[in-house]
């Protein structure tokens, strides 16, 4: 069977995938996407939606900065309303030791031009309504950071991508790769729709570590399972659900926010969870969220928690981004191959941005924000980063 031809093949269809296929084809590239479910299905689908700049390194700054003044301006731009709201983040600190750290990610962000502060326990508590100052050291504030819906991200980029000419298609997964001469590759696929092309995005979330091990290149990526609660506001909350911010428990990772629908949202990073791609939703983690919620919001500590879902992060050893252009395998032989995977809870926020740095990656234009610092030979070299604000 001949195969299909393209100038690019972006294999993954959520946010990041749809992001970089509508900017690529935006450059004027033929550009065919690989889902091998629907669209949105895997992490783009999960997410609590949350946009914040709040990061500790320059990179993640300046992607996160740059993807929030999109969904700002996304339905002029796009002509789809997100759903986008300035809720404000707010970061609860417990631990004194942990100060000096975010006073530093602070004056970075503000050199920066993102506006945020380092608050007292009494601002910080004041700020987020349901928060008890009693155990807190301070929080930081991010007035200008908030929530989108994911769900209408997905289909905005999608639609804007078929409108230039991308072809995508769905439940078509990947199944192997065949070297093709001049430097091109041909991904052989489940539905016999097979593509040849000299670029490969590898966009796949969480099953993007099998993607790399078709393509011969190593993208040291693993599943692990998260999940959301719903749960009605308590009496006496002094402020409506939607004017609460985006709140975390830095010590634990419990986060709330209101829903947008007149109730919450709640969620936490159980540290116990294994790696795997069971998306079972469960009571397990209840008790270990209200254990937080205890001591951080006691007035959350009791609420009737509704099963909500689960989804899937796509995590690295550092818990950090894989973002930029890979060698080994059939990168060897002239395909140029980009990652944009394992952004670890992140993603959904950076995505606007980084769909712009893999058009500039793949066509060998200079990046709209310089990812070197997110190079996936990072790994390899042994020299992983350390970001701060990980969820």
């Amino acid at each position: 069977m001949v195969a299909e031809q393209a100038d690019v093949v972006v294999v993954g269809g959520g946010v990041m995938g749809t992001s970089a296929a509508f900017r690529l084809a935006q450059a004027g590239l033929d550009v065919v996407l690989l889902e091998r479910g629907e669209l949105g299905c895997g992490s783009s689908g999960k997410p609590v939606g949350g946009v914040r700049a709040h990061f500790s390194s320059e990179v993640n700054v300046r992607l996160a900065a740059r993807s929030r003044a999109a969904y700002a301006r996304f339905d002029d731009e796009m002509g789809v309303d997100v759903g986008f709201r300035r809720t404000g983040y707010l970061f609860c600190l417990r631990d004194a030791e942990h100060l000096p750290a975010f006073e530093r990610a602070v004056a970075l962000q503000r050199d920066l031009g993102v506006t945020s502060a380092v608050v007292d326990a009494a601002e910080t508590a004041r700020l987020g309504a349901v928060v008890d100052p009693a155990p807190l050291v301070g929080g930081v504030w991010s007035p200008d950071d908030g929530v989108a819906r994911p769900g209408r991200v997905v289909g905005a980029y999608a639609a804007a991508a078929r409108a230039l000419g991308v072809r995508i298609r769905t439940r078509c997964a990947v199944t192997g790769a065949d070297e093709r001469p001049s430097g091109r590759v041909r991904l052989i696929t489940s539905t016999g729709d097979d593509v040849e092309a000299p670029a490969v995005v590898a966009a796949a979330g969480p099953w993007s570590r099998a993607v790399g091990e078709t393509l011969g290149v190593d993208l040291p990526v693993v599943p692990v399972r998260r999940q959301i609660a719903s749960a009605p506001v308590p009496p006496g909350v002094p402020v409506a659900p939607e004017a609460l911010p985006f709140t975390i428990d830095q010590r634990s990772c419990a986060y709330w926010h209101g829903d947008g629908a007149g109730g919450l949202l709640l969620g936490w990073a159980d540290p116990d969870q294994p790696a795997g791609e069971d998306v079972t939703v469960d009571d397990s983690w209840h008790a270990g969220l209200r254990t937080a919620l205890a001591v951080v919001a006691p007035s959350l500590a009791d609420v009737p928690l509704e099963r909500g879902w689960a989804g899937l992060y796509e995590v690295t050893p550092d818990r950090d981004a894989a973002l930029g252009v890979l060698g080994g395998g059939v990168a060897d032989h002239g395909v140029r191959v980009v990652a944009a995977t394992g952004f670890s809870g992140h993603g959904f926020l950076m995505a606007p941005a980084v769909g712009e740095v893999v058009r500039d990656l793949v066509t060998g234009r200079t990046p709209v924000v310089d990812v070197a610092a997110l190079d996936p030979g990072r790994f390899v070299a042994g020299a992983p980063r350390t970001e701060l604000a990980i969820v």
